[in-house]
């Protein structure tokens, strides 16, 4: 294909993707399931299983891509308000801490023990246990009415960290997948570096940002605030690959960084605008690598089966972690089981890293798509005693980009926020 030729082929196949994504994921809301399901199955089908439209592997469509998780990682981080969880700090951080170690410790040890799986693989495929969408739990919290509910203040909490110590957990991963040292020092380093990025960013990058935007505000240029923003996430992601840790980190901390601006609201409608072009793309992608024959192979499935027991056991079980917490635990352990998001970027990097095979990538897609179709009518049972009605919210955010807008229209009575931990 020449040049010529290469970009009308492009735009038609952008095109396609948009209009698919967007159509699958509004029959997805519909059915009550977050809009990330549809877009996936919007590129299964323009992917190599079916019409053959889609190459995920194509430059052009893996650094729209790879733009989308930056985008999909900013938002998160914007959303992630570390102060706002201090009133249910100590029962977040118990139950996000069991829910890494859980899904970690047993995915590996089952993978390798019950399947035989080399370690490399393994451990890709234990990582992707530990991620929770919080995107997708916010939206049926919000939906079910308790989302300011201790429960739901709990689950925010902990799906937060989760993130955090997740993305943590994929840039140690990335460095041992590519050539990094399987030793305890070196695995103990590269933890050392992407905690201690983090910690720095969020330390020191207010201090730099508070001044700058409120400068850059004060000039009135219409879009400029929205253009820095994003051009701050992606100097971070560079910077965070620089010093050997995981580019999406470095779009996560700069979301973390604005979160504490009085500016965040404008910059999270224009990022959200830009996302609704964007993350699609990279769902889309994700679906496109599935190969549906993979599922006709006995040991695609049994490997998917084992994470989604594990997956499952081990993130409903962390909800019981904190002993002394006396809330509605089934409900925190339900919301707390869905990977969304997260889980696929993990998958993404197995198989760009060629960790794992399109097979193992398959299986881990299946365990995504079961986590996350599971969560919202289970949790629209359990929590259904003592929910408000469905809370009111601006739509224009990660949840918004990641789950859609599925809320009931039937009122019911608020929850109350004041109940103590």
């Amino acid at each position: 294909m020449t040049e010529a030729q290469s970009i009308p082929h492009l735009l038609l196949v952008l095109a396609a993707v948009l209009v698919s994504s967007k159509l699958l994921g509004a029959l997805a809301q519909r059915a009550g399931q977050p809009a990330v399901l549809g877009e996936l199955l919007a590129g299964v089908f323009l992917g190599a299983s079916v019409f053959g439209l889609l190459d995920p592997t194509d430059p052009a469509i893996a650094a729209l891509s790879e733009l989308g998780v930056i985008v999909l990682l900013f938002e998160i981080g914007l959303n992630t308000d570390l102060r706002s969880m201090t009133r249910v700090l100590g029962t977040a951080s118990t139950v996000a801490i069991v829910g890494v170690v859980l899904p970690l410790a047993f995915g590996y040890a089952a993978v390798v023990g019950l399947l035989g799986l080399d370690k490399i693989p393994a451990l890709v495929c234990a990582a992707a246990l530990t991620a929770t969408s919080v995107g997708i739990s916010a939206r049926v919290l919000s939906d079910i009415g308790q989302l300011k509910s201790k429960e739901g203040q709990v689950v925010l909490g902990a799906a937060v960290l989760d993130d955090i110590a997740g993305l943590v957990v994929l840039s140690v991963v990335t460095g041992v997948v590519t050539g990094g040292s399987w030793s305890v020092g070196g695995i103990f380093l590269t933890t050392l570096i992407s905690v201690g990025f983090v910690a720095g960013a969020v330390t020191l990058g207010p201090l730099l940002a508070r001044p700058v935007f409120s400068s850059i505000k004060a000039i009135r240029a219409p879009g400029t605030l929205a253009v820095v923003a994003l051009a701050f996430a992606l100097v971070l992601s560079s910077l965070a690959t620089a010093i050997g840790s995981a580019m999406i980190l470095g779009a996560f901390a700069a979301g973390m960084i604005l979160n504490t601006t009085v500016e965040r609201p404008e910059i999270e409608r224009a990022t959200t605008t830009i996302g609704h072009l964007l993350v699609p793309i990279f769902f889309a992608s994700v679906g496109a690598a599935v190969k549906l024959s993979a599922f006709t192979e006995s040991g695609t499935l049994a490997v998917a089966g084992l994470l989604i027991v594990v997956g499952v056991i081990g993130k409903f079980a962390a909800a019981y972690a904190p002993w002394w917490f006396r809330g509605n635990k089934p409900l925190i352990g339900v919301a707390m089981i869905p990977r969304g998001e997260v889980g696929l970027i993990f998958a993404q990097m197995g198989l760009a890293t060629k960790a794992i095979s399109p097979s193992m990538f398959s299986a881990l897609t299946l365990m995504v798509l079961a986590t996350t179709f599971l969560a919202p009518p289970v949790l629209a049972r359990v929590g259904a005693k003592g929910a408000g009605r469905g809370e009111v919210h601006d739509d224009i955010g990660i949840d918004d980009l990641v789950a859609g807008d599925w809320r009931q229209t039937t009122p019911r009575p608020l929850p109350n926020p004041d109940i103590p931990e």
